[in-house]
């Protein structure tokens, strides 16, 4: 079974998030096989694997997800999203691209690899959940939780996801930007539009604190993230009469924010321009991750290597786009960077990804472990 068909057999199994549907049992047989010792762990509805071959260090491990996100309506397809059809170089299906492919990648790479190096230095292993499109709270972190309780490290990790923008291997993640969201409950008094000195518009009220908000600078960035931003993504209120002041606002709002500024710098001053506009507030903070950057090192250099080894293109690092499961694996010291197939489709209708991509991940999978444990 080569990668492709691999990626086919993977993407034919439902496993919409938090399902892993036996995307992990397939992956445990063929590690098996490999000499990994498989550890399932299952947290409330998500299932995880850990695998490892070896008992020494460095621990070299890939990083993914099998959950995938919901299809939409089916018949939206040009191909239905699970048959996992394979047209003029094209494999179909949801999860092609994010991330069963690279799934599928890792492992034909490490059979590749343990055949021709089978007494590699360190060890190898796959830190593989189904929450990860899902709540994020039963996968990669409890998992980290669990090696970080019996002090089992990773040094190096590559996670699957998507990174690439127009050409497999142009763009490595070697970071990924803080994630914070605020969900505020704005007071007022509700009230007659057509008496309003006896009511107070909670959307009124808070329209300058929004204001200010939108047009704060939080810090400048630095080379490798740009200026923390923040963005209003939700506001309603009313109660769907024409003629009634609301009693209350609901507003959601996200911060992506560079390692300039914190998590708690950012709740303190935005708490203080509400404060400052006497807002009547109840807010509910959801931290998502802290920002995290990989710094040139081995891992980096081995993986610029192993992409211009293998395509002859030099690759660009980038701490841009959304969030993903290497902020639960960066804290505990690791180096991690993102690897994966171009991202132009995850989550649309008709995902897709190159069948010729998935073969380059392959060698450069394999590169990279030939130059980080031979």
């Amino acid at each position: 079974m080569d990668v492709v068909e691999l990626t086919q057999a993977l993407i034919r199994r439902r496993s919409v998030t938090p399902d892993d549907a036996g995307c992990q049992n397939m992956m445990k047989d063929r590690l098996a096989l490999l000499g990994f010792k498989n550890e399932t762990m299952v947290f409330e509805d998500t299932t995880n694997l850990w695998a490892r071959r070896g008992s020494e260090g460095p621990v070299f491990c890939f990083a993914g997800h099998t959950d995938v996100v919901p299809t939409g309506p089916e018949e939206n397809w040009t191909y239905p999203p699970f048959d996992a059809v394979v047209k003029e170089g094209m494999v179909h299906g949801r999860g092609a691209a994010d991330m069963k492919g690279s799934l599928a990648a890792m492992l034909i790479a490490t059979e590749r690899f343990v055949e021709t190096h089978p007494d590699h230095k360190g060890s190898i292993a796959f830190l593989i959940t189904s929450d990860e499109e899902g709540p994020f709270i039963n996968g990669t972190t409890r998992v980290i939780d669990t090696l970080e309780a019996r002090n089992e490290k990773i040094t190096y990790c590559v996670v699957g996801e998507p990174s690439s923008t127009e050409l497999v291997g142009d763009v490595v993640k070697n970071g990924r930007r803080g994630s914070l969201t605020a969900d505020v409950k704005v007071t007022g008094i509700q009230g007659h539009v057509a008496y309003p000195h006896l009511a107070k518009n909670p959307v009124h009220c808070v329209a300058p604190a929004l204001a200010e908000l939108a047009q704060t600078h939080w810090d400048e960035g630095n080379a490798f993230f740009p200026p923390t931003s923040f963005q209003v993504s939700n506001i309603h209120a009313g109660t769907g009469a024409g003629n009634v002041i609301p009693g209350h606002c609901d507003i959601s709002f996200n911060f992506r924010f560079s390692t300039e500024v914190t998590d708690h710098e950012l709740i303190k001053r935005v708490e203080a321009v509400f404060e400052k506009h006497a807002l009547d507030t109840q807010i509910t903070w959801t931290f998502n991750g802290q920002p995290f950057l990989t710094d040139v090192g081995e891992l980096i250099v081995a993986t610029q290597e192993a992409i211009k080894s293998v395509t002859g293109r030099d690759t660009q690092l980038s701490t841009a786009g959304g969030t993903s499961d290497g902020r639960f694996i960066a804290p505990t010291g690791a180096q991690v960077i993102e690897l994966g197939p171009v991202n132009a489709t995850i989550h649309k209708v008709d995902e897709c990804v190159k069948a010729e991509d998935l073969h380059s991940l392959v060698d450069m999978y394999e590169q990279i472990m030939v130059r980080l444990l031979t």
